[in-house]
């Protein structure tokens, strides 16, 4: 059994724009009534400051950002010494029954937790979410809630999990700003892990799967770090990323189609760097907390190109270009700042995880 992963390598590209339009969402609604899905926050990590906010604290649906909360789990499991990268987790009947995407794994199936890790990562698979499930807590159930729990931990007050791989289920549930809190925790808790969100490609037996995040290696500092789509949801994306020694992680949530998300969070990436550069005059960040001042609540309207299939669960994205964005309309209003008190910054990775685990690409 065999596997491979490829590094993507970041190459700067100009600013993409794109859009969704917005509007309230009471979470008393069914999601089929649902108007409107989009929700989005930037968050300056150097000071924690949000510069952006858009119905962040609004009930939505992750997709398959859940998988971020699955991997955080695998992390702790792997930093506790409970579990090795070489260690295998085997597939159940209940693992090869899950629909796509799937890495295609058939009950009594082996493949080893980094391979896990990538197949969870670039192919977003279900069936190893499950699988993993199973190896870390007995069953899908119980490793739920104890994501549930951990969520809880972490500050991610309004988001429910009802199982590992984040297909449809009316009660599992988040927010905008959880994701950015759970983006934050994955690299702040785990930087010697985050590595695994900026694999391009990955390969196991027949199957050859390319990371869904696009954005990485066409976005400039772009290192991260999930995608997710269902139909309930729309078109997901939490990212991070660096220039100059400033990183912000940012969340779009309830994108109409993978091109308008990605040119929306495009979007809000180079506008946020802008902003810092604006205030610092293009200095890496001082080791006193600056204030920067809120960016404008600003959508771009764009016509994405026409989709003539089905989207299943993280499809493979569709190429940004110039055609897709004919028509662009922009507008704005301003919103307060609002500042987190702690600032972001990575923890020292322990002395003793190298030891647990394979090694590094």
């Amino acid at each position: 059994m065999t596997s491979s992963f490829r590094l993507s390598s970041k190459v700067p590209m100009g600013r993409v724009l794109l859009g969704a339009a917005a509007t309230s969402v009471a979470l008393a609604l069914a999601p089929a009534a649902w108007a409107d899905r989009y929700a989005a926050i930037v968050v300056d990590a150097n000071t924690n400051e949000v510069l952006h906010a858009d119905q962040a604290d609004s009930i939505r649906y992750p997709a398959s950002l859940t998988k971020m909360m699955t991997l955080y789990m695998l992390f702790e499991a792997l930093e506790r010494g409970e579990i090795r990268l070489t260690d295998t987790i085997e597939a159940s009947r209940r693992a090869e029954a899950q629909p796509p995407s799937r890495l295609g794994l058939r009950a009594g199936d082996r493949l080893t937790v980094e391979q896990a890790i990538g197949a969870l990562v670039t192919k977003s698979a279900n069936d190893v979410a499950v699988a993993v499930a199973e190896r870390l807590e007995g069953s899908e159930a119980r490793f739920a809630q104890r994501m549930t729990a951990k969520a809880r931990q972490l500050g991610m007050r309004d988001t429910r999990y009802a199982n590992a791989s984040g297909l449809p289920d009316p009660n599992q549930i988040t927010t905008a700003r959880d994701i950015l809190v759970l983006s934050q925790a994955l690299m702040r808790d785990y930087p010697q892990n985050y590595r695994y969100f900026q694999t391009s490609q990955f390969s196991w037996r027949n199957v050859y799967a390319r990371n869904h995040n696009s954005l990485l290696g066409r976005v400039e500092g772009v290192d991260g770090i999930k995608t997710g789509y269902t139909r309930a949801s729309g078109f997901n994306l939490a990212s991070s990323a660096q220039r100059n020694g400033h990183r912000i992680f940012a969340v779009v949530m309830g994108g109409e189609s993978a091109a308008s998300r990605d040119a929306q969070m495009a979007y809000l990436i180079e506008t946020a760097f802008q902003q810092i550069d604006a205030k610092t005059g293009g200095a890496a960040p001082a080791p006193a907390t600056a204030v920067y001042t809120s960016l404008p609540v600003t959508r771009v309207i764009v016509t994405p190109p026409a989709m003539t299939h089905n989207e299943p669960e993280d499809m493979a994205e569709v190429a940004i270009s110039a055609s897709g964005m004919a028509i662009v309309e922009q507008g704005s209003a301003d919103e307060p700042s609002y500042v987190v008190p702690v600032p972001f910054a990575p923890r020292p990775v322990a002395s003793s995880v190298g030891a647990s685990g394979g090694g590094g690409h």
